[in-house]
């Protein structure tokens, strides 16, 4: 096999694992890996509003506005004008998104991280400017894209 045939079967592995951890979070838990994403991202800054999640996880603030709509369809979340600013609205997890988030699957890219972090920052620098590279070669590297491994599109995904 030559070399940019096994790239490309390793490229598949990896696309293809992404893939079942995707269906297999939305099976246990209902949610995608955007949209427990952004539940975390809520937890995790007080008082957040929809432009400051989509900074923190890096996606559009169109498409956070869409996973938020979702999520607040399955009443995991609320909205909040604030008092001072009637611009600003507030995001909060309601105690039934609280539960669903406690009870969720970690995402894939957390034990990815873990090992990640095992190695040496020469392996880690030679790894992010191979996949730089990479996602260059198939014209990827402008796309919109947040630090998850999940195959589940939500910018694509459209709701009837």
């Amino acid at each position: 096999m030559e070399t940019h045939d096994k790239v490309l079967v390793a490229l598949r592995k990896i696309i293809r694992a992404i893939d079942l951890h995707s269906k297999k979070l939305e099976r246990e838990s209902g949610l995608t890996g955007p949209q427990l994403l952004v539940m975390k991202a809520i937890v995790q800054v007080n008082s957040v509003t929809a432009g400051q999640i989509a900074r923190e996880v890096n996606l559009s603030q169109a498409t956070v506005t869409s996973i938020l709509d979702r999520l607040e369809r399955k009443v995991y979340l609320r909205r909040e004008r604030s008092n001072e600013d009637k611009r600003k609205v507030f995001i909060h997890l309601t105690e039934a998104g609280k539960q669903v988030l406690e009870q969720a699957p970690t995402l894939m890219q957390e034990s990815f991280i873990l090992g990640f972090a095992r190695l040496e920052e020469w392996e880690q620098s030679l790894i992010l400017s191979s996949l730089q590279r990479v996602a260059n070669m198939m014209q990827a590297g402008d796309l919109d894209a947040a630090p998850l491994l999940d195959s589940s599109d939500e910018q694509v995904v459209k709701e009837v």
